[in-house]
């Protein structure tokens, strides 16, 4: 089953449910990922996913925490968090990086991150990543 369909059926679940946060959080996602596929430049649906994610996280931080859209956005952030890709420990990233770094002739920090980049995204921040990575040059 691919993501797409598997947020449509998650969709007619919440519907039979009667979960109205889940609902409106997952059609909205459908509709994204609708968008993208009809987009000149579509990309990976995780991306989509994980992009969407982020701006709304990023969203978060903008609402005075008493407010109704804040405790909305905070239960869709939580709908959409259980189909993101698996977190990565830091532990974990530092081995990717090991790793990274034996396979390359030399120690050179945007090659590391070239091959890392993709690796983590989504999955671990980037700018400690970039902090990790630097450890290592």
């Amino acid at each position: 089953m691919t993501f797409f369909e598997q947020i449509s059926e998650d969709i007619k679940v919440s519907m039979k449910e009667k979960n109205k946060v889940k609902l409106d959080a997952l059609r909205y996602l459908k509709a994204m990922l609708i968008e993208n596929k009809t987009s000149a430049k579509p990309i990976e649906e995780k991306e989509v996913l994980i992009k969407h994610y982020k701006k709304m996280s990023d969203s978060l931080s903008m609402l005075p925490s008493e407010s109704e859209n804040h405790q909305k956005l905070v239960s869709e952030l939580a709908v959409l968090k259980e189909y993101m890709p698996e977190e990565l420990t830091e532990e974990k990233v530092r081995e990717i990086i090991s790793e990274i770094v034996a396979s390359l002739p030399n120690k050179n920090f945007g090659l590391i991150m070239k091959e890392l980049s993709p690796k983590i995204k989504g999955r671990f921040d980037g700018k400690r990543a970039s902090d990790l990575a630097k450890e290592y040059c």
